[in-house]
């Protein structure tokens, strides 16, 4: 299983809510990862998509501990566990992880990929994810070169379970 997050060097994710900096070719990389595959995701994330809508081409999987919560085009799930069943009806390196904190740090045990877009700047931030460098099973295992939006500089890096 996959995840794909933003992160600045603090390792934050968001800050009320929101992504901390949206770079369009971030955004780009993650449409060209999760197109046409399946994505999971919490409900406050998806509250942050244009219109609150699922991504269209691609499977969407809200996690909800609200028992009332449904959503047009999208599968629900109430719990890690019912997540889990239905995540068994997917090829596992077809299956996304997008966010939130809650949902990343619920699913990264059963996650073998992880593809962070590192952001150096730090800032004002609310979620963080937790810090793969200074996590012994993980390693970087391909970057891409160092690339920069207006005064920001970030790059894609790989990690995988070791």
């Amino acid at each position: 299983m996959n995840l794909i997050v933003a992160v600045d060097k603090n390792w934050a994710i968001g800050n009320k809510g929101e992504l901390l900096i949206r770079i369009p070719n971030d955004h780009k990389h993650f449409r060209e990862e999760t197109t046409g595959k399946i994505v999971v995701l919490g409900r406050k994330t998806l509250e942050t998509f244009p219109q609150g809508l699922p991504l269209k081409n691609r499977t969407n999987i809200i996690l909800s501990a609200r028992q009332d919560f449904q959503v047009k085009d999208a599968i629900v799930v109430h719990s890690v566990e019912a997540l889990l069943e239905e995540l068994k009806k997917y090829r596992d390196e077809d299956i996304y992880i997008i966010g939130g904190d809650s949902v990343y740090r619920q699913m990264l045990p059963y996650c073998n990929v992880a593809h962070v877009t590192k952001i150096d700047h730090v800032y004002e931030a609310d979620a963080y994810f937790p810090d793969l460098d200074k996590d012994p099973e993980w390693e970087i295992t391909a970057d891409s070169d160092e690339q920069t939006y207006f005064d920001i500089a970030y790059q894609f890096v790989k990690y995988e379970r070791k």
